[in-house]
C-alpha cells in the first residue's frame, strides 16, 4: 500500500511554489520557476485545503513576521542527506554558516562537498534553510531555487525586505 501524496500550488512572491505532502508530512517545497520546477505526479492528488498552515506561514514568513517555521515535516532522503537537512534547521534566521562549518557541525569536516550536495537536494526550501548556507569566502554559492532566490530571502531575514532581481530571458 502507498501513501497518498496531495499537492497545490501556493502563490509567492517568488512565484507559484509546490507544495505536496503524505500524511507523514510536508514532503515537497518546490519553486516553480526555473531549474527546480515539478510537475506534480499522475496519482497525486489536488488538494489546496490540506496546505491550509502550510500557506499561512509561508505567507507570514514572505510579510517578514515569521522566523520559525512549525510544520510537520517528512523529507525522503539518504541518511545522510537527512542528517544535513536536520542540521539546517539548527541555523537561526538571518544567520549564516558555510559549507565547511555544517560539515564539522554534523561531525563529518572533511565532506563540505558531500554537505554541498545534500543541500542542493533539500526537498523543503525555506522550511529547512539551505539559503542560509554560503561560500567560505562569504560568496552565495549554489541554491535550487536560483541564486537569485538565495539572495532574495537571505535579504528577507537581514533586512526585512524580499528583494528579488528580475532575471532577463533570453528568449
Amino acid at each position: 500500500m502507498t501513501t497518498q501524496t496531495t499537492f497545490t500550488l501556493h502563490p509567492s512572491p517568488l512565484g507559484d511554489i509546490l507544495l505536496a505532502c503524505t500524511k507523514a508530512g510536508i514532503t515537497q517545497i518546490i519553486f516553480q520557476e526555473g531549474a527546480t520546477a515539478m510537475t506534480p505526479e499522475p496519482e497525486w492528488a489536488y488538494d489546496p485545503t490540506a496546505f491550509k498552515d502550510v500557506a499561512t506561514q509561508l505567507d507570514a514568513y514572505f510579510a517578514g513576521e515569521l522566523t520559525d517555521f512549525d510544520l510537520p515535516l517528512a523529507p525522503e532522503g539518504t541518511p545522510f542527506q537527512l542528517t544535513v537537512w536536520q542540521a539546517l534547521q539548527t541555523i537561526p534566521y538571518g544567520e549564516t554558516i558555510s559549507y565547511g562549518e555544517l560539515a564539522q557541525e554534523i561531525g563529518r569536516p572533511t565532506a563540505s562537498r558531500a554537505v554541498g550536495a545534500a543541500n542542493g537536494r533539500n526537498p523543503l526550501p525555506i522550511v529547512i534553510p539551505c539559503h542560509r548556507v554560503i561560500g567560505q569566502d562569504g560568496s552565495l554559492t549554489g541554491y535550487g531555487g536560483g541564486l537569485r532566490f538565495k539572495k532574495a530571502l537571505l535579504s528577507l531575514e537581514k533586512n526585512g525586505r524580499l528583494e528579488v532581481e528580475e532575471q532577463l530571458s533570453l528568449l
